[in-house]
């Protein structure tokens, strides 16, 4: 059996991409399972509201607003939602799997 490889765009060194035009679905899936998340119809729908909001304004989307996205979907559990999909925190693992730079100035929750 043979593994299939991804070849990985630049990297910083905490595993963030350093352009995030270089990012696609099979990095998703491959920075996912780096972090042993299976991604699953709302880690996409989280995903391309984050890649669309960074598409328009340049800046990855703060949490609150991933928040705001959710809540419209499924109401007022969105917040515990998002932290359901991404344990290990919305910096860490989101933005991420979702092709961010790594955000400077947040903590890394």
């Amino acid at each position: 059996m043979m593994d299939t490889f991804v070849k990985l765009p630049a990297i910083d060194d905490e595993g963030y991409l350093v352009d995030p035009q270089d990012w696609n679905d099979e990095l998703a899936e491959e920075f996912a399972s780096q972090e042993n998340i299976q991604l699953t119809e709302d880690h996409w729908d989280v995903i391309r509201f984050m890649r669309e909001f960074y598409e328009e304004r340049q800046i990855a989307p703060d949490a609150r607003y991933v928040i705001k996205h959710l809540a419209e979907r499924m109401g007022t559990a969105s917040r515990n939602r998002l932290f359901e999909m991404f344990p290990y925190g919305y910096v860490k693992q989101a933005c991420k799997i979702a092709g961010m730079k790594r955000p400077r100035g947040w903590s890394t929750g």
